[in-house]
C-alpha cells in the first residue's frame, strides 16, 4: 500500500501594523522560520472604525515586504462585519470557524502554523482559537514585550507556543512576556531589521516632504485616544517637546504627528515654534518613524513613551530624550495597564528633554552592553507588582529590589496602595509590614468594610 503524500505545510503570518510586518520581514530575512510549502500574512486592521481606517497593507513601502510572502488574506474581511478586537469564536463555534477559512484561504488539509503579536487579546488570541491544532510563535514588536503577559492564559493556548521572537531594542534585558510558559525567547537581529526599514525608506522617498537634515525630531502618540490624557493634556506636552528641543540648541524641528491625530495639534505648534524663533516642520506623511530616520537622520528624537525612541537609541545610534512620563507613570490605570512597562523603561532609561544635559550622550548606542544596574531588578518588581499571579515567582526578586532600591527617584514606579495589597516592602512602616500578609487582619479589614457599606 503506498505511503500517503505528505500534507502541504503553511505558514500564517498575523500583522496589524506595519512595524509589525517590517518585524517579520526581518524575522524571515534572518532565516528564523523554517522551510514551508507556502506563507502568507493576514492582515488585521484593528483600526476604532476600519471602514474608514486603511490597513497597513496600503501604506507607501508595503510592496516591499510582500515580496517574502505568498499572499496576503484580510482577518476583517473574513470576520465581516465583526470586528477584529472585538470578537472571537464561541467554543462550540471552532470548528465551523476552522472549516470556513480553510476553504476561503485555500488551505485544505495544511498542516498550519502561525506566527503572531499581543497573544493574550485579539485578534490574535482568536486566530490560536480557531486553528486549535497549530503550532504557535509569538513575535514582539516593541517594549510591551518586556511587560508581564497582560492576563492569565489559558494553559491550552500558552503551552502551543514555540518561541518569543522580539527585538533586541534594550540589548541584554530579556522580556517577561510569556515566561511563565518558559517559552524560548529568540532575537530579531537588528542589522536585518534595519536593512528592511532600508528598503521602506527608499520606496517612501519620494513621498517625503523636504525637511532639513540635522533637525530635532518630534514624535507625537495620540494619547489622548487611549484615555491617558486629555486633548489639551497632550497638547501641552507637545508643546513641552518642542520647547525641551529648542532649549537644547535645535533651531529646526520636524514633528511627525499620529496618523489619527486632529490637524489643529500642528497649528498649536507652529505658533509655538515662531514665538520661540524656530522653524517647525510638519512631517504628515503615513510613514513609520525609522523610515524618517533613514531619510533625514535627525540631530535628536524626542517623544514620550514610543518603541521608536529605543530603536533610535539602540539601532541608529541617534541621540534621543523623553518628555512626559511622569506624569503618565502617574495617571496610568489600574496599575496593570500594560502600558506601563514602556513607560517605566523610557523613563530609567533616557533624559528628559528639559533637563540640562550633555546632548551628545543622551542617546548613545548601548550596543551589546549589559542594561543598567539595577534595571533587571526594577523590571521584576514592576512586573511582579502588575501581574503576581501571572508571574508568582518574582515575588523574591521584587522584595529585595524594593527593600535596597526605593527611594524617591523610584518610587515614581510605584503606588502605595498596590505595595499594600502584596505586601511587598515599602507599603507600610517596617513593624507593621506584617500586617498585609495576616489572613485575620484582612477578614477584619473586610467586615469593617462591609459594615460601612450598609444603610444606617
Amino acid at each position: 500500500m503506498p505511503a500517503p503524500a505528505p500534507r502541504r505545510r503553511t505558514q500564517l503570518f498575523l500583522a496589524s501594523t506595519l512595524y509589525g510586518a517590517a518585524t517579520l520581514a526581518a524575522a524571515l530575512d534572518a532565516g528564523l522560520f523554517p522551510a514551508a510549502d507556502r506563507r502568507l500574512l493576514v492582515v488585521a486592521n484593528t483600526a476604532a472604525v476600519p471602514e474608514t481606517t486603511p490597513a497597513f497593507d496600503t501604506a507607501p513601502g508595503f510592496e516591499r515586504l510582500r515580496s517574502r510572502f505568498d499572499g496576503v488574506l484580510s482577518w476583517n474581511e473574513a470576520i465581516s462585519p465583526l470586528h477584529p478586537t472585538g470578537w472571537s469564536p464561541r467554543p462550540d463555534d471552532v470548528p465551523l470557524w476552522e472549516r470556513h477559512l480553510r476553504l476561503l484561504w485555500g488551505l485544505g488539509t495544511d498542516e498550519i502554523s502561525i506566527a503572531l503579536e499581543s497573544l493574550q487579546v485579539n485578534p490574535a488570541l482568536a486566530v490560536a482559537q480557531v486553528f486549535a491544532d497549530a503550532a504557535l510563535d509569538v513575535y514582539a514588536d516593541g517594549l510591551m514585550s518586556y511587560g508581564p503577559t497582560r492576563s492569565r492564559l489559558d494553559p491550552l493556548i500558552g503551552t502551543r507556543v514555540g518561541r518569543l521572537l522580539h527585538l533586541d531594542l534594550v540589548p541584554g534585558l530579556e522580556p517577561l512576556l510569556l515566561t511563565e510558559f518558559g517559552v524560548p525567547q529568540v532575537v530579531v537581529p537588528g542589522e536585518v531589521f534595519t536593512k528592511v526599514l532600508a528598503e521602506l525608506a527608499d520606496a517612501c522617498a519620494a513621498g517625503l516632504p523636504a525637511a532639513p537634515e540635522g533637525a530635532a525630531l518630534v514624535l507625537g502618540q495620540y494619547l489622548s485616544a487611549l484615555d491617558i490624557l486629555s486633548p489639551e493634556e497632550e497638547e501641552r506636552l507637545h508643546v513641552r517637546m518642542l520647547r525641551g528641543a529648542v532649549g537644547r540648541g535645535h533651531r529646526e524641528v520636524v514633528f511627525k504627528p499620529h496618523p489619527s491625530a486632529p490637524a489643529r495639534w500642528s497649528t498649536l505648534l507652529e505658533e509655538e515654534a515662531q514665538r520661540l524663533g524656530a522653524r517647525l516642520t510638519v512631517l504628515d506623511t503615513p510613514v513609520l518613524a525609522e523610515v524618517v530616520y533613514q531619510r533625514l537622520r535627525p540631530a535628536l528624537v524626542v517623544a514620550c513613551f514610543s518603541t521608536a525612541l529605543l530603536t533610535a537609541r539602540t539601532f541608529y545610534g541617534l541621540p534621543v530624550a523623553r518628555a512626559g512620563t511622569g506624569l503618565l507613570l502617574e495617571r496610568l490605570t489600574p496599575y496593570q495597564n500594560s502600558n506601563r512597562v514602556p513607560v517605566t523603561l523610557v523613563d530609567a532609561l533616557l533624559d528628559d528633554v528639559e533637563e540640562v544635559g550633555d546632548v551628545g550622550e543622551v542617546g548613545e548606542s548601548s550596543g551589546g552592553a549589559p542594561p543598567p544596574a539595577g534595571l533587571e531588578g526594577l523590571l521584576a518588581a514592576v512586573g511582579f507588582a502588575m501581574q503576581p499571579q501571572v508571574l508568582p515567582g518574582l515575588r523574591p526578586a521584587a522584595e529585595r529590589y524594593l527593600a535596597a532600591h526605593l527611594d524617591a527617584r523610584t518610587w515614581r514606579y510605584f503606588k502605595r496602595r498596590r505595595l499594600t495589597a502584596l505586601g511587598l516592602p515599602g507599603a507600610v512602616p517596617a513593624q507593621l509590614a506584617f500586617l498585609p500578609r495576616s489572613r485575620r487582619v484582612r477578614r477584619l479589614v473586610r467586615r469593617v468594610r462591609a459594615l460601612r457599606r450598609r444603610p444606617a
